[in-house]
């Protein structure tokens, strides 16, 4: 099975409901996937959906745009909402200085906070870089003497130092749609040199569909298009690729890697 490890049911709930979403989510082979949450205010509305679908998990989280607002300056909340057993990541958190939503001050220590939750927590942090590779790097690294934590940089664009990076410290890089924009070039160079064994797929969805998509919006069905492209960009088929990548998922996200091999995962609800 394919799994999109990072989408947003909840932004697509908005437009309707999203049961065919799931629905054509399965039937394309998709076979599980993460609704991640970013705003802490929001996570009813995200665990009520992973609560809903047997194939759908969950994280907990607040994004960079959404610190200064909601940031959280200690661990202590996203631990105690990261005890139900569908929550099965922390974040989306990280630094975006491309918009700037958020003074970058507050978006500093909420990324902290995030890190220790997932250092506790054992659960996996999902990492937003945009414009700020420098800075994540630093507080990655920063962090990660502190005590070691299990991360992956989500819906990757940047460059080769911070994929270097990450993957020094054994995280993961997740692709989404971009990957197969004409003009990401540069990306698939770089993606080119992740090794097998430490990448993810994802939609990333409503946002940034994938060609032969581009104009829609995206839906978790869609990631068999961003699975396809890597297995040209890695020369290996897409089986072996969806194989790799699920296997990759299983071990970063732990939790949701044990619900999914339990007999009967993704029967009825």
């Amino acid at each position: 099975m394919l799994i999109d490890s990072h989408c947003h049911l909840d932004y697509l709930q908005r437009d309707g409901d999203i049961g065919e979403v799931v629905a054509r989510a399965g039937r394309a082979g998709v076979g599980a996937m993460v609704t991640i949450c970013t705003k802490m205010s929001e996570f009813p509305v995200v665990l009520e959906i992973a609560e809903r679908f047997p194939t759908v998990f969950c994280s907990v989280g607040v994004h960079p745009h959404e610190a200064g607002e909601e940031g959280q300056e200690t661990p202590d909340r996203l631990i105690e909402l990261a005890q139900h057993p569908k929550v099965v990541g922390i974040g989306e958190t990280g630094l975006d200085y491309y918009y700037e939503h958020s003074p970058r001050e507050q978006q500093k220590v909420s990324f902290r906070a995030h890190i220790a939750a997932a250092r506790e927590t054992g659960l996996p942090l999902i990492v937003h870089a945009r414009d700020a590779d420098d800075d994540t790097v630093e507080i990655l690294r920063d962090e990660y003497r502190n005590g070691a934590y299990p991360a992956v940089i989500h819906c990757f664009t940047a460059g080769p130092e911070l994929a270097e990076a990450a993957l020094e410290m054994g995280f993961y890089i997740s692709l989404a749609g971009v990957v197969t924009f004409k003009s990401a070039e540069a990306l698939r160079e770089t993606v080119s040199k992740v090794p097998l064994d430490r990448l993810l797929v994802e939609t990333d969805s409503p946002y940034l569909a994938p060609v032969p998509k581009r104009g829609k919006t995206n839906e978790p069905a869609f990631v068999v298009h961003t699975a396809e492209k890597l297995s040209e960009i890695k020369e290996v088929s897409t089986d072996l690729l969806i194989e790799s990548t699920t296997a990759n998922f299983k071990n970063l996200f732990s939790r949701a890697g044990s619900a999914i091999d339990q007999p009967g995962f993704g029967g009825a609800a």
